[in-house]
């Protein structure tokens, strides 16, 4: 298969002021990850969410990771025909080491000051931000939208120094369901808002392991994604790197 060609799936669409960017490894993309992507979608008003498939890792060292072209095509099949959601393939696309800075400013270049950009991301994720490349210019560019993650607590952002702004104790009442949602002011920034969502216990990994055990997936993927993957023959052992 072809590398995909569009930068955006739907280039003809009117520019979206609310954008959301929601970038993950999609290996493969689950029902866990749609929901989240309604959720926040609906939560924050978007105009639209934009899926942001990774390329291949350099070195290729992950052996269960699928090849970014069928990586891209499940976002693609799992995405079609909901309005709201794209696909982009920028980061596969990128020679060498990608990082969410330069696909921020090159969406930032793309969509025009008229679009605001809202990055989700997982919790987990978020713990490690202050390690990232050039992060405090992400803050500038980018409203953040953190989602939760099993096993994770909001309440532990308070020892990020990056944050001046937080608030202990409205941590742990978001981590209580006592709060739905808080927003988080950073200088010189759109922000961070934190959103407690309802719990989605479907993983990229457990699915994996169903499929090389055998097991029904039981829902948890869209039917065209559950279909492709059983067509290419991905996750099974000795075949995850199979180019397709």
């Amino acid at each position: 298969m072809n590398a995909p060609q569009p930068s955006v799936r739907s280039t003809q669409r009117p520019v979206p002021h609310r954008l959301g960017l929601f970038g993950g490894s999609f290996n493969p993309i689950h029902n866990g990850h749609l929901a989240i992507a309604h959720d926040v979608h609906d939560r924050m008003q978007l105009s639209r969410i934009l899926f942001i498939p990774t390329g291949d890792p350099p070195h290729k060292q992950n052996q269960s990771l699928a090849s970014a072209n069928a990586r891209f095509e499940m976002v693609r099949l799992a995405t079609a025909g909901i309005p709201s959601f794209d696909v982009t393939d920028l980061e596969l696309r990128r020679k060498g080491k990608s990082y969410s800075i330069d696909t921020v400013l090159e969406l930032q270049e793309q969509f025009g000051p008229s679009t605001e950009l809202f990055f989700i991301i997982g919790l987990d994720a978020f713990l490690d931000f202050p390690m990232w490349k050039a992060p405090e210019q992400i803050l500038k560019i980018c409203r953040f939208v953190v989602v939760p993650r099993p096993g994770q607590s909001f309440s532990a952002l308070a020892k990020i120094s990056l944050f001046p702004n937080l608030d202990p104790p409205m941590l742990a009442q978001l981590d209580a369901g006592a709060v739905s949602k808080l927003d988080i002011a950073v200088p010189s920034s759109p922000g961070i808002t934190c959103l407690s969502l309802p719990p989605h216990p479907t993983s990229a990994s457990e699915i994996r392991q169903r499929i090389r055990s055998g097991l029904p997936l039981a829902n948890m993927l869209p039917p065209s994604v559950e279909s492709y993957i059983l067509h290419h023959n991905l996750y099974q052992e000795g075949s995850n790197r199979t180019r397709i």
